[in-house]
């Protein structure tokens, strides 16, 4: 699956145009995540818990994306971008969004 974040894909040309695809994950934090994320943060500097957090959260967001996409019968997305919302106090949603299309090589 070719993904990309500008609205076409370079060497390759838009056939079809299936539409928005999405990909949703909700996560929230523990309790170790947030006693070593505490810890960081007071130290200063990159909070490694939080990172490898939202790591997984887009990597998820990105796979159900891609599925979504795949069961549209595209082999491309474009313009894709994340979004991240937090729902209630330590729990985030992610979305991955773009539009699915099927490209062939120009």
């Amino acid at each position: 699956m070719l993904i990309v974040t500008t609205n076409d894909a370079p060497g390759y040309r838009i056939v079809k145009t299936l539409g928005l695809a999405r990909g949703i994950t909700v996560r929230s934090r523990n309790l170790i995540s947030d006693a070593i994320g505490g810890l960081q943060s007071m130290l200063g500097g990159r909070v490694g818990a939080y990172v490898k957090l939202a790591e997984a959260s887009r990597a998820e967001a990105l796979e159900h994306l891609i599925e979504q996409a795949t069961g549209m019968g595209a082999n491309a997305v474009i313009a894709m971008r994340y979004e991240a919302n937090e729902i209630m106090e330590g729990v985030t949603e992610v979305l991955a969004y773009g539009t699915a299309v099927v490209v062939e090589e120009a």
